[in-house]
């Protein structure tokens, strides 16, 4: 897993959100719950990734240090092959 937040500073998180055909969005965010919300329910705020599929599950968080490494990170997991993205959930314990 990746380094633990420093404390003090804000918290940012890489999340994966499964849409209802299975998709998976990979995002940033400092409230993943927030943001799921966002894009569950709020097309002015949820991502363009969601309009024609909506989002079902958020089925991944993994907590970063700071902006920039989860930027990074968010980065990484988008070149991931599906397979790849199941089975870091599943390491986590979907």
């Amino acid at each position: 897993m990746s380094s633990q937040p420093n404390a003090g500073a804000q918290q940012w998180w890489v999340y994966m959100v499964e849409t209802v055909s299975g998709k998976l969005y990979t995002g940033i965010t400092t409230n993943p719950q927030r943001r799921f919300a966002e894009h569950q329910s709020n097309p002015k705020l949820g991502a363009r990734f969601f309009r024609s599929d909506a989002a079902k599950a958020l089925v991944y968080t993994e907590p970063q240090a700071d902006r920039a490494s989860a930027c990074k990170r968010e980065a990484a997991i988008k070149k991931l092959s599906r397979t790849a993205k199941l089975a870091l959930m599943d390491d986590v314990g979907r």
